[in-house]
C-alpha cells in the first residue's frame, strides 16, 4: 500500500464520497472506513434529500424561510444560502453522473414528498431508502476512479502536523502504522453512540470531533443534538430504527397511550411540526399521562401504498411483529442527529491549518438550533464539495507534504477497563434528553471530565475500543461543558437549545 496521499477523507458516507469523486484524476485520494464501507448514518437515511428542482411549484425563498423557522432563526445565513442555492445542482449530478434512482409518478416525473417544517412538497426520495441509494451509487462511482484507495476496518488514531500536511496514524485490522497526507477532510459523522439509544450507525462515536479538539480546532455548538420523534420504541437493543419523518409527511398521526391524538394542543403545525416540537411535545404529554407509550398511525392510507412507499419500514415493523397497514406503531424520541461539531467556514475549512470537515461533523451554521428535515444530505453534498474546491485552489498555488520522520508509534500496554461507554451513555441520557436535567447536567461533567482524564493516559493499549470510548468522554464533556458555561451566563434556556 502507498503511504503518501494527497488526500486523506476519514469517512465513507455521503460526504467523504462525493468529496473523492470531486477531485480531479491526478489527486491521490485516500477514503478510510472504521468499519466496512456501507456502514454509516448516510446509509440510513430514509426520508430524501430536500432541494427546489421544481421551480414552478417552489421557490429558494421558501426552502429558506423553512429552515430559519426549524432552525429558530439561529442559522447562519450565508452558509444557508449557500445550501438552498447550489444544492439543487448536487442534486441532479446524483441522477446525471451517478444514477441514483428517485421515485418517479406516473407520468414519469420526481416524486416529491411533504416532510414536518416544510411548507412545499420538495423532498426526493428513493422509496423509504434514500441514503442507501445514494451511497450505493457514490460508492460505485468512486471505486471506478484509480485515483482513489480505500481501507475498511481502519481507524484515524491520531493526526499530526508536519509541514505542509499531516502524518495519519492508521489502526487497520489491529496493526498500527502511518501514512502521510498534504490535506485531511473528516467525514466521520455524528455522535449517537454517546446515548444509550440512538438511530446513527455503531460508527457514530464522534471520532473526528474528538481528533479536531485534540488538534485545537474550534468546535461549536456541540449541545445542540436533535431527538427524533419516532424512533421505533422497540424492547430490546441498543439500535432504533427510524419511522422517518415521510411517513407523518404522507399522513401518519400521532397517538398517546389512550389513543388520542395530542400535538395540536402543544403546536398549531400537528404532526407536520419540525423534529423538536414534537419530541418537546411527546415528552410533556408522557408527563401529562404518566405514561410512555406512544404511537403513530397511518393505516388509513391503505396497504397497497404503504408497501409501495414504504417497502423497508413495512418489512422492518413487521419483524418487530407490527404490520403497519393494520397495526399503530409504537414510537418514542431518540437520538438522532447532530447539529453542532466542528467549526468550519463556507468552504469546509476549520481553525487548524490543512483540516477540513464536512457532514454532522461539522458545524456550518446551516440548521441553526434545530435541523430541518432532509436537509442533512443536502449540506452533505454542497459542502463536500466545496471543501474539494477549496483544496484544489491551494494545492495550485502552495507547496505540500510532511517535512518531519513519522511520530513514534504508541507503546501502551495497559488494557482498557470496561464500563466507561456505559457510564458515558448514562450520563448523557439523564442530562442531556430532550428537556435537560441540569442539576445532572452538572453532576455527569465532574464524572464524565474524570474519564477523560484517565483515558487520556498514553499507557493504554491502541484499540478501536478505547479510541470510541475517548472519544465518547469527549464527546460528553465537550457537550456538558457547553452547557454549564451557557446556563450560568443566562444565554439560553432549555425551550430555546432542544
Amino acid at each position: 500500500m502507498k503511504n503518501e496521499y494527497d488526500v486523506l477523507i476519514a469517512g465513507s458516507g455521503v460526504a467523504g464520497l462525493y468529496a473523492a469523486l470531486n477531485f480531479a484524476p491526478e489527486v491521490r485520494v485516500l477514503v478510510l472506513s472504521k468499519r466496512e464501507l456501507t456502514l454509516c448514518n448516510s446509509f440510513l437515511a430514509q426520508g430524501g434529500v430536500a432541494a427546489v428542482v421544481d421551480k414552478t411549484n417552489d421557490d429558494y425563498r421558501l426552502h429558506i424561510a423553512d429552515t430559519l423557522i426549524a432552525g429558530g432563526y439561529k442559522n447562519d445565513l450565508r452558509s444557508l444560502e449557500i445550501l438552498v442555492n447550489e444544492g439543487p445542482e448536487d442534486v441532479l449530478r446524483l441522477i446525471k453522473e451517478m444514477g441514483v434512482e428517485f421515485d418517479r409518478d406516473e407520468t414519469k416525473n420526481i416524486s416529491m414528498t411533504l416532510e414536518g417544517g416544510h411548507s412545499r412538497r420538495r423532498i426526493l426520495h428513493h422509496k423509504d431508502s434514500t441514503g442507501r441509494e445514494i451511497t450505493e451509487k457514490l460508492l460505485a462511482a468512486a471505486q471506478a476512479k484509480p485515483n482513489i484507495a480505500f481501507l475498511e476496518n481502519t481507524h484515524l488514531a491520531s493526526l499530526t502536523p508536519s509541514g505542509g500536511g499531516f502524518w495519519a496514524g492508521l489502526l487497520e485490522n489491529g496493526e498500527h502504522h502511518y501514512v502521510s497526507c498534504s490535506y485531511c477532510i473528516l467525514c466521520t459523522g455524528g455522535i449517537g453512540r454517546v446515548y444509550p439509544y440512538t438511530t446513527n450507525s455503531a460508527v457514530a462515536t464522534g471520532d473526528g470531533i474528538r481528533l479536531a479538539y485534540e488538534l485545537g480546532a474550534r468546535i461549536k455548538d456541540l449541545h445542540l443534538v436533535q431527538f427524533h420523534p419516532t424512533a421505533f420504541a422497540a424492547a430490546q437493543g441498543r439500535e432504533r430504527f427510524l419511522i422517518s419523518e415521510a411517513v407523518r409527511g404522507e399522513g401518519a398521526i400521532l397517538l398517546n397511550h389512550c389513543g388520542e391524538r395530542f400535538l395540536h394542543q402543544y403546536d398549531q403545525r400537528g404532526e407536520l411540526a419540525p423534529r423538536d416540537v414534537v419530541s418537546r411535545s411527546i415528552m410533556k404529554e408522557a408527563a401529562r399521562t404518566g405514561s410512555e407509550t406512544f404511537y403513530l398511525d397511518i393505516t388509513h392510507r391503505g396497504e397497497r401504498f404503504l408497501r409501495k412507499r414504504f417497502p423497508m419500514i413495512y418489512s422492518r415493523c413487521l419483524e418487530e411483529g407490527v404490520d403497519i397497514t393494520k397495526d399503530r406503531i409504537p414510537v418514542f424520541p431518540c437520538q438522532h442527529y447532530l447539529m453542532g461539531g466542528i467549526d468550519v467556514n463556507v468552504y469546509g475549512d476549520t481553525t487548524v491549518d490543512r483540516l477540513y470537515a464536512s457532514g454532522e461533523c461539522s458545524h456550518t451554521g446551516v440548521h441553526g438550533l434545530n435541523r430541518l428535515a432532509s436537509n442533512s444530505l443536502l449540506e452533505a453534498l454542497v459542502f463536500a464539495r466545496r471543501c474539494t474546491y477549496d483544496i484544489a485552489r491551494r494545492m495550485r498555488h502552495e507547496d505540500s507534504g510532511v517535512d518531519s520522520p513519522a511520530p513514534k508509534p504508541p507503546s501502551g500496554r495497559k488494557a482498557l477497563a470496561k464500563g466507561y461507554r456505559t457510564a458515558i451513555r448514562q450520563i448523557m441520557q439523564r442530562a442531556w434528553f430532550v428537556i435537560p436535567d441540569y442539576d445532572a447536567v452538572l453532576g455527569g461533567l465532574a464524572e464524565a471530565s474524570d474519564i477523560l482524564r484517565r483515558l487520556q493516559s498514553d499507557e493504554y493499549t491502541l484499540t478501536p475500543d478505547y479510541l470510541e470510548a475517548k472519544s465518547l468522554a469527549t464527546i460528553c464533556t465537550i457537550i456538558l461543558g457547553e452547557v454549564t458555561n451557557r446556563k450560568s451566563s443566562g444565554d439560553f434556556t432549555a425551550e430555546q437549545i432542544v
